[in-house]
Formats: structure tokens, C-alpha cells, sequence
């Protein structure tokens, strides 16, 4: 019960801190923008879907990087100690993943959204799949980059530390996601569709349970 209350302050702590700024979401959200545009300009002679499928994921795993590394690498040692001061490590690092998730789920559905007025000739057949890999999408993009975020921000060169950490993890990811899109954009049926789900569904558990363990030796240095 305690560490629910400390998860829910620490959320309503992040997003009232994001509100008052908008940086994040503001700076997420013009750069899918514009990269999405760039590439209806460059690409507009390009017709093919598997393409725009490519092209979708890359643009997403930028601006997730964008938007979730921040959430340690930002933080000065005062609000660090603040947080450990106020509640556990567990209870930190879940607002972390729960509130990138958020912040993630609402960016990727905004990109979608706008990805499909772009691109009109993109939209796949199975729009309910597609949207089931965009939230798994969402969901392991925050496990994994809150927990790199974590180890990255403890070391002295933060944003080279976390691209080394995290490319042997985020590649089979999105390799997994791209699959399971494609999927969607091709008209399969679900049963196709089990096996990806499913390992990604296991990639974010393992990464949750390894964070939980991992964490709170991390956040007593």
C-alpha cells in the first residue's frame, strides 16, 4: 500500500512537472513532426508499405529516445536525493517506466495518427494489430530506455553510455515489433501474430523484474 502511494505521488510529481514545461512532449512531438514530413518529401514516390512500416518504427525509437532517456539524465543530484529522501527505489523506478509509458503511448498514438493523414496509401488492413504493436511498442521502448536512463546517468559521459547499453537490447525489439507490424500491414491473421506478441510481452517482464532487482543498488551510490 505504501509503495502504491509512493508511485502515484511520484507520477503526479512527473506529470505536473512536464505540464509546467511541455520541453519533453513539446520537443518529441515537433521532431516527429517534421521527420514525418521530411519523409513524405523524400519518399513520395516510394508507394511501398513495408517502407512506411521501416520508416514509422525508426522515426518512433528516436523520439522514444528523446523523450524517455531524460527521465534520470535530466535530474540533478538535488532532485536524485530528493527522490530518495521521499521513496524507495522501487517506488522511483516504476513512476519512471509508468509515466514514460504514458508519455510514449500518447507521443506514438499522435505519430500514427499523423503518420496515416500523411501517408494515406500506408493505413494497414489490420489497423487493431497495428495498434497493439505500437502500445508493445510504447511499453518496451519505456522498460528498456528508463533502465538504461538509470545506469547511464550514474556514469560521467551519460548519452554515450546509453547508446552502448542499449543497442544490444532495443534491436531485437524492434526487429520483434517490425515483424509483428508487418504482419498487420500485410492482412495476416492473429495467429500469426502470437509468437511476437508473446515475446514481447516476456523482453518487458524480464526487463521490469531485471530494473527492480538492478535499481536499488544503483540508486544507493
Amino acid at each position: 500500500m505504501q509503495l502504491a502511494k509512493e508511485v502515484k505521488y511520484l507520477i503526479h510529481k512527473e506529470i505536473l512537472l512536464e505540464w509546467r514545461s511541455k520541453y519533453t512532449i513539446n520537443g518529441v512531438l515537433l521532431y516527429v513532426v517534421s521527420t514525418i514530413f521530411t519523409c513524405y518529401l523524400s519518399f513520395v514516390s516510394l508507394g511501398d508499405k513495408l517502407t512506411w512500416n521501416a520508416l514509422f518504427w525508426i522515426i518512433m525509437l528516436f523520439a522514444s529516445i528523446n523523450g524517455v532517456s531524460k527521465s534520470f539524465l535530466q535530474e540533478t543530484k538535488g532532485q536524485q536525493l530528493y527522490s530518495y529522501i521521499l521513496a524507495s527505489p522501487a517506488a522511483v523506478l516504476i513512476s519512471k517506466t509508468v509515466y514514460n509509458t504514458l508519455l510514449m503511448l500518447v507521443l506514438t498514438t499522435i505519430a500514427l495518427g499523423f503518420y496515416t493523414l500523411v501517408f494515406d496509401s500506408f493505413t494497414p488492413p489490420d489497423m487493431v494489430l497495428y495498434y497493439v504493436a505500437v502500445v508493445l511498442g510504447s511499453v518496451s521502448f519505456s522498460t528498456v530506455f528508463t533502465m538504461v536512463s538509470a545506469i547511464a546517468s550514474k556514469a560521467g559521459n551519460g548519452g554515450m553510455l546509453m547508446a552502448i547499453l542499449s543497442f544490444p537490447i532495443i534491436i531485437p525489439v524492434l526487429i520483434l515489433l517490425i515483424k509483428l507490424a508487418k504482419n498487420a500491414v500485410d492482412g495476416l491473421p492473429w495467429e500469426n501474430s502470437y509468437d511476437e506478441i508473446a515475446m514481447l510481452l516476456v523482453v518487458n517482464v524480464l526487463m521490469v523484474a531485471t530494473s527492480l532487482l538492478l535499481f536499488p543498488y544503483l540508486w544507493r551510490d
